[in-house]
């Protein structure tokens, strides 16, 4: 059984929006195309997009799950006359009919959610690598250009957090959550706290690792790695 999130404008549900669904086991969620439902769409197995009827506005919505850094599988839910509108600049991972057998339904989402475990290896990993940062996990160290950053214990874990997972936001109560523990009892104000205290370590330079995402959370902005002798690698603002 799947968490399908169903990204919709529409009151028809998910029933309508693909109405195979309503045949099948999956637990199905529905919820506006707005910036906050993206924080849903991080514990969900697939993102069902709507494009039935607005293909423009279904086109806005994927484009929205792209910026707010979403890695969920994502389908896009089609009438036949839609299909030739879709390019791969949408960032859908499948589309599907909305009148889809319920039998190729669940050999879609099957597909998705395979491919997504199999591809999904930022958990297993020991080091993560953004620009000139590394995150060693396994010795509990960050190393800046290869100088080794002077973190605290929640520092680090808070760093290591939203370097695992880049670009997704992440709202204060989540980060409590995930690197606090539910055993905290701290308010939100120490998120903001170590956050502060993060980008002062991490310098002018690159405290814009750490993102704000106003009226929402923060989130880690990844940074491709620089090479000296590659030109094309210098800041833009050189």
């Amino acid at each position: 059984m799947a968490d399908l999130l169903v990204l919709t404008p529409s009151a028809d549900g998910a029933d309508g929006v693909l109405p195979a669904l309503a045949l099948l086991s999956h637990r199905t969620r529905v919820v506006a195309p707005e910036p906050t439902a993206m924080l849903d769409a991080v514990e969900a197995d697939v993102l069902v997009v709507d494009a039935r009827t607005n293909l423009a506005e279904a086109r806005h919505n994927c484009r929205l799950v792209q910026v707010t850094g979403v890695t969920v599988p994502l389908l896009l839910v089609l009438r036949e006359g839609g299909m030739s509108i879709v390019t791969a600049d949408w960032g859908a991972d499948d589309v599907v009919l909305t009148d889809a057998s319920p039998a190729e339904v669940e050999t879609r989402l099957r597909l998705l959610i395979g491919r997504a475990s199999s591809a999904d290896s930022l958990d297993k990993a020991a080091e993560y690598q953004s620009g000139d940062l590394t995150v060693d996990v396994g010795g509990y160290t960050a190393r800046l250009k290869g100088r080794p950053l002077d973190l605290t214990y929640k520092e680090f874990e808070l760093l290591k957090y939203l370097m695992q997972h880049p670009g997704r936001v992440y709202t204060r109560d989540q980060l409590l959550q995930e690197v606090w523990g539910f055993d905290y009892y701290g308010g939100t104000r120490t998120v903001d706290v170590h956050v502060r205290r993060l980008r002062a370590k991490l310098g002018a330079e690159h405290e814009q690792l750490i993102g704000t995402v106003r009226n929402v959370g923060y989130r880690f902005d990844p940074l491709p790695i620089r090479h000296a002798a590659d030109p094309s690698a210098r800041p833009a603002n050189a």
